[in-house]
């Protein structure tokens, strides 16, 4: 049976049955358990993680790889026991973004990824190296920035 949103974002949305992916131990810092994907598009690199708990709360969430082309995520066994994923699953990954006004300093979180196996969420903490909590989203027009005000300041 379908789930009615109302959201303040995209209006009045179904979501089908199998489109709800619960998150058994919730989102660091977020009461909801109950959220799906939404879109503004199949070409949009961004996706919204929706609560269907708190129509009012949505989370920007990208798939790292078309930035981030070497990024690894590394849980311990004991780790993937406990939320039941093996290597086996087919598992989405996201990564929650902090947008602002000012491109520079966006970035994403590549420490506490969302893997999505199935019909079932999870964010757990990257024991990967370099998975730091804010890696800037643009990293080359945060270096240009850095260039054209060296350049201009040694002018």
């Amino acid at each position: 049976m379908p789930i009615t949103l109302n959201s303040p974002r995209f209006g009045t949305v179904e979501i089908a049955e199998e489109g709800v992916i619960e998150f058994p131990f919730g989102l660091i810092g977020i009461d909801s358990h109950r959220f799906a994907l939404l879109g503004q598009g199949e070409e949009s690199a961004f996706v919204w993680l929706h609560s269907l708990d708190d129509p009012t709360f949505a989370l920007p969430v990208m798939s790292p790889w078309p930035v981030f082309v070497d990024y690894a995520v590394e849980i311990s066994d004991g780790e993937a026991e406990r939320i039941g994923l093996s290597e086996d699953d087919d598992t989405a990954v996201y990564v929650t973004v902090r947008a602002t006004d000012d491109p520079n300093d966006c970035s994403v979180n590549l420490r506490a990824p969302i893997l999505i196996s199935g019909r079932r969420g999870f964010q757990v903490i990257n024991e990967a190296g370099a998975a730091p909590v804010r890696a800037p989203l643009f990293p080359q027009s945060a270096d240009s920035s850095a260039s054209t005000a060296t350049a201009s300041s040694a002018a």
